[in-house]
């Protein structure tokens, strides 16, 4: 199988400051990959870089294919803070995104589309809300919109920004339930995540990144301690045991 993600020598500097250096990386499809590391790290510029939303140097192929060749087969559902939720739309508008292909949100859509929209709206527990502004919506709501969007659009490939961030317990459980569902089904996604506790419980694939690729694979033989340690303070395990019987001898 293709992979999901290819990145090679994959650099991206904002204002001449390397906000990811060199990353060489093949993604699995069909997984539900995790991207870890800490703040600043490069996590969703990451993403941004691989579905072609941002400059960046090096080569990434999705699906096998360019990212311009692979767009139709791809959703994205982005961090919550960088959608401006004052736009006078309603819930039922912006899932229709997903299956409108000029993205005008009032052109008028096939009954077969329409059935899309309401299936995702159904999916995620929004059907009731449908008519509602979508600035009279709670976090996990609005979260639960967008993730709506990429259900009706019906990518291969998900690609989600933190989509767990200071949501409630229901939305959370819906969204995951959701990334299960897309790999019963042969889908693949991949989630910016930030909740070390629940990362074996939600995902079966991991990448962590410090600005440089520091591992991947699967998360049962990459989540180690040492790798952690060496993703989110850049020193094993081990070392930092060693630093601190140095500094008690002093």
């Amino acid at each position: 199988m293709n992979p999901l993600i290819e990145t090679v020598n994959l650099s991206v500097q904002y204002n001449k400051v390397k906000a990811l250096n060199n990353i060489n990386i093949q993604l699995p499809q069909n997984k539900k990959i995790a991207i870890i590391g800490p703040n600043g790290a490069g996590k969703s510029t990451f993403i941004k870089a691989c579905l072609g939303l941002i400059p960046y140097d090096g080569q990434v192929s999705v699906l096998n294919q360019t990212i311009k060749q692979s767009r139709q087969q791809i959703a994205y559902v982005p961090q919550r803070s960088n959608v401006n939720w004052y736009f006078p739309t309603t819930v039922e508008d912006v899932v229709k995104m997903g299956v409108s292909s000029n993205r005008f949100i009032f052109s008028p859509i096939s009954k077969e589309k329409k059935d899309k929209v309401e299936q995702a709206l159904a999916i995620m527990k929004l059907t009731d809300l449908k008519d509602r502004q979508i600035n009279q919506l709670s976090g996990g709501q609005k979260q639960r919109v967008f993730l709506a969007r990429a259900i009706a659009q019906d990518a291969q490939a998900y690609f989600l920004d933190e989509p767990l961030a200071g949501i409630d317990r229901t939305s959370e459980q819906l969204i995951m339930q959701q990334l299960n569902d897309f790999q019963k089904q042969n889908k693949s996604s991949i989630t910016v995540h930030h909740q070390l506790e629940t990362l074996k419980d939600y995902f079966d694939y991991v990448v962590m990144i410090n600005q440089q690729l520091i591992t991947a694979g699967p998360i049962d033989e990459v989540l180690t301690k040492d790798n952690l340690d060496l993703t989110y303070y850049g020193i094993q395990h081990s070392q930092l045991e060693a630093n601190k019987h140095e500094h008690l001898m002093e």
